[in-house]
């Protein structure tokens, strides 16, 4: 039996699983954008290519309009941690400080100093100054993921830590970015940052190559087939050793994974279960040993089951339900899964496409390519859901419970009226994001370069101004 929720507590659950999802859908995009515009710059200057410069500047007016909303959405988080969930932060903040310093000091300033650098210097810097802001942009970006998830992986598998009166202290700073949970953790994100940037070059350049007739469109699916493929098989890999990991640290989470509720060795895998998931259900599809193989890379591994993990969890940390909601964490960790392998279908047919065709693309398969462009998202907020659902009850893996973070002196009524402004503030946002990115992606490469020199003139007229008034 799954314990019963306060009110509050769910809603303040659901307005931080709000806002975080909303968050990461733009967090993937920047960083997997931000590397193909800096490749894209990178062919230009080395090839004194004007094609790819123009390929560059378009794709980075799409990068930047998705930075900008990534900003303004992830500063929320801030501030949820003081006030939702105060307890928490007063328990991990000993922790938590040294990397989210960083990632605020470091990462941060990093990226959007040479972003600004980027803009405002294209024709005031020279080539390969300006082509080392773009990169180090870029790099800024990873860095600002590597410290995230430091901070996060702690809450998975706390490492490096004391606990010095009911609070958790630092004890070893390296430990925690030595934690392998982060480094697996990292290495599938990344990489399915790189994926969602492919996939999303990938159906905007289909689209305006088949659609358009725009033939300079071309490069950019190669190029973004190309990178789509290598990272999904790259993502498959991670995603793999993740789970054994998994099945190692919490191995909760990979039995509710497969809702198996006893252990069992040589355990099968469902692809698919219509009916009740704790019961006999009406139909599945099962693949014989395929879940001992993932979680112990063993033909006959045993896998432990839910009810053999939670007479465990009882007998380490005392009486109450440490099972999490099991249809979430079965069909989440489904929908990663298939929309992987849909991912690895559609760029391996692009590339297939690209390298046959070359430029005349099949005109049903610009409707494809745009479906692509959502695939990635939706298997990142699966996989985003499973790994933190996956946890619960816990907050921080083993120590402490999501029911003993909230805030206590914060009302049921005050969070009630903040989760419906967020709800209201960001349908307001992404619906003028869809519109900024749609009406930017639309554009002509010409039509760019206008909106582009039109710009940079104003730039002028007013530096010219400002001198004048001083």
């Amino acid at each position: 039996m799954l314990r019963p929720i306060a009110v509050s507590e769910l809603l303040d659950r659901w307005q931080f699983a709000v806002t975080i999802i909303y968050h990461f859908l733009f967090v993937p995009l920047t960083i997997g954008l931000g590397l193909l515009v800096a490749v894209m710059q990178t062919l230009a200057y080395r090839r004194h290519d004007p094609e790819w410069d123009r390929l560059a500047r378009f794709f980075g007016n799409l990068f930047l309009i998705n930075f900008a909303m990534g900003v303004v959405t992830g500063i929320v988080q801030e501030f949820q941690f003081g006030m939702n969930w105060s307890n928490y932060s007063v328990f991990v903040g000993n922790i938590f400080g040294a990397p989210l310093a960083i990632e605020g000091l470091l990462a941060f300033f990093m990226e959007s100093t040479f972003l600004g650098l980027w803009i405002f210097g294209r024709n005031r810097l020279p080539p390969v100054i300006h082509l080392a802001t773009i990169w180090l942009a870029s790099i800024g970006t990873i860095l600002s993921a590597l410290f995230i998830l430091a901070a996060n992986s702690w809450m998975q598998h706390p490492v490096g830590y004391r606990i010095v009166g009911h609070k958790a202290v630092l004890a070893n700073f390296w430990a925690i970015l030595g934690n392998s949970t982060l480094w697996a953790a990292f290495a599938h994100t990344v990489l399915a940052a790189f994926l969602t940037g492919g996939m999303f070059l990938l159906g905007i350049s289909v689209w305006k190559l088949v659609r358009q007739g725009d033939r300079a469109f071309f490069r950019p699916v190669k190029l973004a087939a190309g990178l789509s493929l290598v990272c999904i098989l790259g993502v498959i890999v991670s995603g793999d050793f993740q789970a054994r990991l998994m099945d190692e640290q919490q191995p909760m989470k990979m039995a509710a994974a497969e809702a198996l509720y006893n252990t069992e060795a040589g355990a099968s895998f469902s692809l698919l279960t219509i009916g009740n998931l704790s019961g006999q259900p009406i139909f599945q599809i099962r693949i014989p040993h395929l879940l001992s193989l993932i979680s112990t890379v063993s033909w006959n591994g045993e896998v432990q089951g839910i009810n053999q993990v939670q007479a465990a969890e009882e007998a380490r940390h005392g009486p109450g339900s440490y099972i999490p909601v099991i249809w979430v964490t079965y069909w989440s960790f489904r929908s990663m899964v298939g929309l992987g392998f849909l991912i690895l279908i559609v760029a391996g047919w692009a590339l297939l496409l690209a390298r046959r065709r070359r430029t005349d693309l099949p005109r049903w398969f610009s409707w494809v390519a745009l479906a692509g462009i959502a695939m990635p998202f939706l298997a990142n907020t699966a996989g985003w859901i499973f790994t933190e659902m996956g946890r619960q009850p816990w907050i921080v893996y083993g120590l402490m419970r999501t029911s003993q973070a909230t805030s206590p002196t914060v009302v049921v009524s005050s969070v009630a009226v903040t989760f419906g402004g967020f709800v209201l503030l960001y349908t307001v946002l992404g619906v003028v994001d869809l519109w900024l990115m749609k009406r930017s992606a639309l554009r002509s490469l010409s039509e760019a370069d206008e909106a582009e020199e039109d710009e940079e003139g104003e730039d002028r007229r007013g530096s010219a101004g400002a001198a004048l008034v001083y």
